[in-house]
């Protein structure tokens, strides 16, 4: 039922109660029950290496707050979509990529959403570039 990435494949309504509450990847590297190569994390976001990389330089930034996708968001969440903009912006700043990348969300699985957790893909085709570590 569950993908190399920590998703479920199908309809919510095919899946049972007791896998629903199954905690996504993203929430087990969140509380630090798997491993990840983490490049900035405060209360409300984390920002670490893909795993399967897409492009040369490919982060996610991951909210902490249980959201499942885009769709999912309420009026209370977007300062928290601001935050994760603001850092998306830093990144590229400090990375020196600030008109050479894509920020993207996917939201279900007919678009390509493989992880029910929001997250965005920080993505730059440029090769000659290092992703540093970040600070708070």
């Amino acid at each position: 039922m569950e993908d190399k990435r920590g998703c479920f494949e199908g309809i919510k309504n095919d899946i049972s109660e007791k896998e629903m509450n199954k905690k996504t990847i993203f929430q087990k590297i969140i509380d630090k029950e798997l491993p990840a190569d983490i490049l900035y994390e405060d209360d409300e976001i984390i920002c670490i290496k893909d795993k399967y990389p897409l492009a040369p330089i490919h982060l996610l930034l991951i909210a902490k707050k249980c959201i499942e996708s885009a769709y999912e968001i309420e009026d209370c969440d977007f300062q928290l979509l601001g935050k994760i903009f603001k850092k998306a912006q830093d990144i590229a700043r400090e990375i020196g990529v600030e008109d050479n990348y894509r920020l993207v969300t996917n939201v279900g699985s007919g678009a390509g959403q493989s992880i029910c957790h929001l997250h965005f893909h920080f993505l730059s085709n440029a090769h000659n570039k290092k992703v540093p570590q970040m600070k708070e």
